[in-house]
């Protein structure tokens, strides 16, 4: 094993919003996104290869290094954990290893938390780059240097600063469920997550975070990376681009075999797989500049730009396979609709998720999931008025949501999104769509109790005021105190003995009718049913009926402590005919 050839490692990069993973990218690709030219990355595949020219440099810096393997190092530019989730091969994750950028200054973030709930679901072997050390007080500055370097110059107080904060991290880490020490303190790398002290921005201690991940590479995923050029060529589409005067363009990751000009692969549509055939191969020119270079072949692991013949509906983060013959169509097309079906748990009821790839979906299904939160349908695409019409029909209420991560809400959608009954949340940050999403949630069960509350009757507590007698009788009309809870027009009163006290037939607030009232109140009620001084009288203490049946609802609600008390009194009171009533509720 030892003697076979190794290709590239394919690493990606992953972090919360603005801890710094597309400036740790530029000091890894030795260049400069914000200086770029405009287009200069939309020109771009989304990988960097960092050749092995570049790291027998890093081996210099490290004579503790091993024998170099590998062939260089494939870093996909587009970062986060959406990238990474939606490379996939062969049920895992495509990225053999990945980079966590954390800010050491801020810690664990949402997104951070994110991320490492993508590393555990792939089981991906990961290092931490704890990021921004030259924003820790006191630090004097230093550029393009190694961490050890670096850590020489500083002063006391900047190492107690900087150790406080170090520390902190790795106590969140070991709450994430992560053991984690700094890299040039850890004897078994197979039991302690790595973490590499950097700046990004000072270029300080980039060369010690390429030293790591490629030393781990070669240490602990061999086979995994182990060169199988004769393979079937396998690969897994970053990104689809459609241009009407060229066609369909895939980016891609090749992770095994080679791919030729003019060769036959099978990919996945909106219409399910397809055969195409390969009419042009572009690599990026070098690793700072914006052209691309077009080749005859392109052997594994290498990111690559592939023009397709066919003008197809490609699906980005399905997989491409290289077909040599009519007989590995069928087995191919199998195999890519297989790896295709979302791995996501659906039940009867839930809400509805919509995303723009198939990794990106698990990965929101699998954040929405852990909040609790049941799925009743899960699909790749934009949101549609067809989506709004088929969940605004949905029995439950509560399951009348659609999320939407990194899609569009088509035109029709969002001119008719007021004319139905559904919830539409959409954006490009899970957590942020999550967090709308439970308020969401919460907010139509708060509206589903609340109508339920309007139509109950609720526990009451009312006496009637001997000073404000207007009518005995037909009905009664008298002024009333409300003590606890909410009267209702149609209301059923019960006297303190249980009997019948009337029905709440009209509220008058001055000159102003109601069709409820609120504790603490005085209002003029109509009762009909009964007659003054007969069936009930002034000063008497009445009481709203309360059914068997929605007793159970009261209380799950968790109303107001009075209502409660109140509806304990009720409880008595029907207890005094059966001593079974409100214990099936």
């Amino acid at each position: 094993m030892e003697n076979r050839p190794l290709r590239q490692p394919i690493i990606c990069v992953l972090g919360h919003v603005d801890h710094g993973k597309t400036t740790f990218l530029d000091a890894v690709r030795g260049t400069t996104v914000a200086a770029s030219e405009a287009g200069g990355i939309t020109q771009r595949i989304g990988a960097t290869d960092i050749p092995i020219a570049r790291l027998e440099r890093v081996a210099k810096a490290f004579p503790s290094m091993s024998k170099l393997r590998v062939p260089g190092l494939l870093f996909v530019d587009t970062p986060g954990h959406v990238a990474f989730s939606n490379m996939r091969a062969r049920g895992g994750a495509l990225a053999d290893i990945a980079i966590l950028v954390i800010d050491m200054n801020e810690g664990i973030m949402p997104q951070t938390l994110e991320s490492v709930n993508t590393l555990k679901k792939f089981r991906t072997p990961f290092i931490i780059v704890a990021n921004k050390i030259d924003l820790v007080p006191y630090a004097i500055e230093a550029k393009n240097t190694t961490f050890g370097e670096f850590i020489k110059i500083q002063r006391q107080e900047y190492l107690d600063e900087f150790d406080k904060r170090f520390y902190k991290l790795v106590g969140q880490l070991y709450d994430a469920g992560f053991t984690a020490d700094r890299y040039d303190r850890i004897t078994d790398f197979s039991k302690t997550v790595a973490i590499v002290p950097a700046s990004a921005k000072s270029k300080v201690g980039i060369l010690d975070a390429t030293f790591v991940i490629t030393g781990l590479a070669q240490r602990f995923l061999e086979s995994e990376i182990t060169l199988k050029e004769d393979a079937q060529a396998r690969g897994t589409i970053i990104e689809v681009k459609k241009e009407e005067s060229i066609g369909t363009m895939l980016d891609l990751v090749l992770y095994q075999g080679r791919l030729n000009r003019t060769c036959r692969i099978a990919l996945n549509t909106r219409t399910g797989p397809a055969v195409t055939r390969i009419k042009a191969i572009f690599v990026n020119r070098s690793s700072r500049g914006k052209d691309l270079e077009e080749k005859e072949r392109i052997s594994a692991a290498a990111a690559t730009r592939l023009l397709i013949t066919d003008k197809l509906d490609v699906i980005p983060g399905s997989p491409v396979i290289g077909i040599k013959g009519d007989s590995e169509i069928e087995n191919a097309f199998a195999e890519i609709i297989a790896e295709s079906q979302p791995h996501i748990e659906t039940t009867q009821d839930g809400i509805t998720l919509k995303a723009d790839a198939l990794g990106s979906l698990e990965a929101f299904a699998y954040e929405v999931q852990q909040r609790g939160i049941k799925i009743r349908s899960a699909s790749i695409g934009d949101i549609t008025k067809k989506d709004l019409i088929n969940v605004s029909t949905i029995n439950n209420p509560m399951d009348r949501v659609i999320a939407g991560f990194n899609v569009s809400i088509m035109p029709d959608a969002r001119e008719e999104m007021m004319s139905y009954d559904a919830s539409v949340i959409a954006g490009n940050i899970i957590y942020s769509i999550v967090q709308d999403l439970e308020n969401a949630i919460t907010g139509r069960k708060n509206s589903m109790e609340e109508s339920t509350l309007k139509s109950m009757p609720i526990p009451s507590r009312i006496s009637i005021m001997p000073e404000y007698i207007f009518r005995a009788t037909k009905p009664v009309i008298v002024g009333v105190k409300v003590y606890t809870g909410r009267i209702k027009v149609g209301d059923t009163l019960i006297k303190e003995d249980g009997k019948f006290g009337g029905t709440v037939k009209s509220i008058r607030e001055g000159e102003v009718s109601r069709q409820s009232a609120d504790a603490p109140c005085e209002v003029a009620v109509a009762i009909d049913g009964v007659t003054l001084n007969r069936q009930i009288h002034p000063d008497e203490v009445l009481y709203v009926d309360v059914p068997e049946s929605v007793v159970r609802e009261l209380r799950k609600n968790n109303l107001d402590p009075s209502i409660m008390e109140t509806l304990e009194e009720i409880i008595r009171i029907k207890r005094k005919e059966n001593i079974f009533w409100g214990t099936r509720a």
